[in-house]
């Protein structure tokens, strides 16, 4: 059955990073995979400039910015059908982290509902270093104003949380306990936890409670940041 993900969050919470690397662990492992980029507000982390790898990876993309597809926000719906209309092993959307972004995904409603029962994700990806996460009460704020714009529900929380150079097996403990306050209160189950490898694995070598972690999914970094730029709010 054909697996669909949603992925939303606060603004810079590491959307676009963790779609490339759920679909190449996807895709090396022969899943047929696609990518629909719906972040229209940031131009600056374009998943488009990753064209190189992705065709390397064997991961298709749609999206507004992808060089050489000719694809203009006037026939991004006709490509986004593609998601739902051809037979996928797994289909990943990134949303923007905004209303707008929201909006952007609420127009497929009717597409996602006509979905198998059971075959669609919605991840909120959180990374308690950006603003609106930094506590349960701003986490859950933010993901109640994102499902009233997409017109979904979160089934999973997602962390993330990192400080790019700066980042330590300690930042993953922070957004564990934020996480785990979190879905105590809203009854969501954190899905996953991610992060470079190296931190990863010494977050988990420190014996969290499985269920306030999810999956750990060790990442590789593509989307490269000025930690200056991102610990100033300026990305």
């Amino acid at each position: 059955m054909k697996k669909v993900i949603i992925l939303i969050g606060s603004y810079c919470s590491g959307k676009t990073e963790l779609a490339i690397n759920l679909a190449s662990l996807a895709s090396a492992e022969g899943r047929r995979t696609l990518v629909v980029d719906l972040d229209r507000i940031n131009d600056y982390f374009r998943m488009s400039d990753q064209i190189p790898m992705l065709t390397e990876r064997k991961i298709e993309i749609v999206s507004p910015t992808f060089v050489g597809k000719g694809l203009t926000q006037t026939n991004m719906p006709a490509a986004v059908a593609s998601a739902f209309d051809q037979d996928w092993d797994l289909v990943l959307f990134d949303v923007g982290g905004d209303q707008a972004g929201a909006l952007s995904l609420a127009r497929y409603h009717e597409d996602f509902a006509r979905l198998p029962a059971g075959s669609l994700e919605v991840y909120d990806i959180v990374n308690v270093f950006r603003p609106a996460a930094e506590d349960a009460d701003k986490v859950l704020k933010l993901k109640a104003e994102l499902e009233g714009f997409a017109r979904q529900t979160v089934t999973g929380f997602v962390n993330n949380s990192n400080l790019l150079d700066y980042t330590t097996p300690d930042c993953l403990r922070q957004g564990y306990e934020v996480l785990k306050e979190a879905s105590e209160r809203s009854g969501i189950p954190v899905a996953l936890t991610t992060g470079l490898k190296k931190h990863l694995d010494a977050f988990m070598a420190s014996g969290p409670e499985a269920r306030y972690t999810g999956r750990a999914v060790a990442i590789e970094q593509h989307m490269l940041r000025s930690p200056g730029n991102f610990m100033h709010g300026r990305i």
